[in-house]
């Protein structure tokens, strides 16, 4: 189902060099444009979610398992990305000992954020915020026991 649908859309947006890997067990499928166009690496962010949003509205009308789909392997590399901005984030919760605000996520990004960090034993994440501003905190865990002490000394 799933490969003719791609290769059309891909097709009827003008594209002629790809290659297409599509793996429906494991919900995930692969593009590669080869072609080399200034707007398509421009908007390459955009091109990734509108066809993914698309394909997930697909998936939901047929009730089938939703597929993930990644170009020019820009949803890895921006899953990296997250995942080192997070690891250098905790570095500096624990060496400032305070709070480190990330930027606005999607909920998807914000989650890659709080599964990175969730083995790392000295530090614990939140998200706060609304809506397209929401953002992950990171805090050293013993942020939290003095926030707690304080709390229990203003109190008193």
């Amino acid at each position: 189902m799933w490969e003719p649908l791609i290769k059309g859309i891909v097709d009827r947006m003008g594209f002629r060099d790809y290659q297409l890997e599509v793996s429906p067990e494991e919900g995930r499928a692969s593009l590669f444009i080869y072609e080399d166009s200034a707007t398509f690496k421009e908007n390459l962010p955009v091109i990734v979610d509108s066809l993914n949003h698309l394909l997930q509205m697909i998936a939901r009308k047929n009730q089938s398992k939703a597929l993930f789909l990644d170009i020019n392997r820009y949803r890895q590399e921006r899953e990296n990305l997250i995942a080192e901005l997070a690891k250098a984030a905790a570095k500096k919760a624990l060496a400032t000992k305070g709070e480190i605000l990330l930027p606005a996520m999607n909920s998807y990004e914000r989650r890659l954020v709080h599964v990175a960090l969730a083995i790392h034993p000295d530090v614990m994440t939140e998200s706060a915020g609304a809506g397209k501003g929401r953002y992950v905190i990171i805090k050293p865990i013993d942020f939290k026991k003095k926030e707690e002490q304080d709390k229990t000394e203003e109190s008193e």
